[in-house]
Parts: C-alpha cells; sequence; structure tokens
C-alpha cells in the first residue's frame, strides 16, 4: 500500500475549497436574510415582496446552501473511482437540493417578483429552469449508466447554483467601472456571472473529453451533454 504525499493529499481539496470559498458571501447574505426572517436584525436592504413570502424564500436559501457547499465536495478528485459511496451519498444529497433551490428561485422570480425587475427577472428565470433542466437531465443520464453525459449535466446545474458567488464578483466590476443603481443595470452583471459560470463549465466538459480520448484513442469521439 503506497502512501500519498501530504502535498498531494492537501491538492484534492483545492477546487471543493475555492468553490466553498466562491460561495461564503451568498451564503453569509442568506444567512443574514434568514436571522431577519426569524426576528432578528435587518442587516440587508429590505425585500417586502420575499417577506410576504417567507416560506419558499427560507426553503430557497437552504437548499441553495446544501447544494453549493455538498456539491463542492463531488469535485474532490478520486471519489467517484477510490470512493463511490461516498461520491453516491452526496450526490444523492446535493441534486434534489439543488433542485429545490431551483424550483423555489423560479417561483420567487415567477410569483413574487414578476416582471417588475424586467431584464434581471428573465436571466433569473432561464437560470432557474437551466438549473433544474441540467440536474434532472444529470440524474436522468445517471440512470441510464451514461456517466459521461451524468456528470456534464450536474456540473453545467452546479455552474448555475453557483452564479450568486460570481455575481459577487461581476457586480463589483460592473459598478465600480460603469456605475448606477436600478434593475435594468444590475441585470447586465448578473447575467455575467451566469455565463462566465456555463463557459467554465463547458470548458472543464470539452477539456475531459478531449483527456480521455488522448486516453483511448482507438474509443469513438463521443459528444458529450449534448
Amino acid at each position: 500500500m503506497t502512501a500519498t504525499a501530504p502535498g498531494t493529499s492537501r491538492a484534492r481539496w483545492l477546487a471543493p475549497a475555492a468553490l466553498i470559498v466562491l460561495a461564503l458571501v451568498p451564503v453569509a447574505a442568506g444567512a443574514a436574510r434568514l436571522v431577519e426572517l426569524s426576528g432578528g436584525a435587518v442587516a440587508l436592504p429590505e425585500q417586502p415582496r420575499s417577506a410576504a413570502a417567507p416560506v419558499p424564500l427560507v426553503v430557497h436559501i437552504l437548499s441553495a446552501l446544501v447544494f453549493t457547499v455538498v456539491g463542492a465536495f463531488q469535485f474532490v478528485p478520486g471519489t467517484r473511482g477510490r470512493r463511490p459511496r461516498w461520491h453516491r451519498l452526496t450526490g444523492r444529497i446535493a441534486a434534489p437540493a439543488g433542485l429545490v433551490a431551483a424550483l423555489s428561485g423560479l417561483w420567487l422570480t415567477v410569483v413574487i417578483i414578476g416582471t417588475d425587475s424586467g431584464l434581471l427577472s428573465l436571466f433569473r428565470a432561464a437560470a432557474g429552469i437551466g438549473m433544474a433542466g441540467s440536474l434532472v437531465l444529470g440524474v436522468a443520464a445517471v440512470l441510464r449508466r451514461d456517466l459521461a453525459r451524468h456528470r456534464a449535466w450536474m456540473l453545467r446545474g452546479y455552474a448555475l447554483g453557483l452564479g450568486a458567488g460570481t455575481q459577487v464578483i461581476t457586480a463589483g466590476v460592473w459598478l465600480a467601472v460603469v456605475g448606477g443603481t436600478g434593475s435594468a443595470t444590475e441585470a447586465w452583471p448578473m447575467g455575467a456571472g451566469w455565463l462566465i459560470n456555463l463557459a467554465v463549465a463547458e470548458w472543464l466538459i470539452r477539456r475531459r473529453a478531449v483527456v480521455r480520448a488522448r486516453r483511448s484513442p482507438s474509443a469513438p469521439a463521443a459528444t458529450v451533454g449534448v
């Protein structure tokens, strides 16, 4: 039995640690909103429409928290091969939580916020539908034992779910460069956050397909997630 080098062991956790760090700001904002809804101090700008429907808001915050944190551990290298039981267990927690987060976010967008936010509402609805659809397709693929498409669709779903973390960065850059407030101005950096995450996900998916093709040059090229 060969021992794993300490540096190699630590490197395996870099990806999930980075993903959790990226999610820290929206997680902290969600925790502050939960404290507010439970009668605590108001730390964030008021959202009267969301506060009027606290149950779906709480469900959305908690399910998104579980999805982003538990889902990050799916990116630990070797868990699928060496510890498949761990991968399956965390996946069975993350996937339903992600679906609940997507559907509750979509419900809040359509029913509570409506079209008042204009383009931002359209972006939010598209992200919710895309996230829910990706997770459903990912689960359907693994049930068919199609692991390549399973990983591709789950990665897309996680990328959309982690959009709030990237949006902290894109909104900060947008505010520093462009400035301005309002839903019309806010929509573009929010949309950019989801778009950046999806672009990174697609790059990872294609990169993984190329690596597999190089390892098995005699195998036919496979389309991924389409």
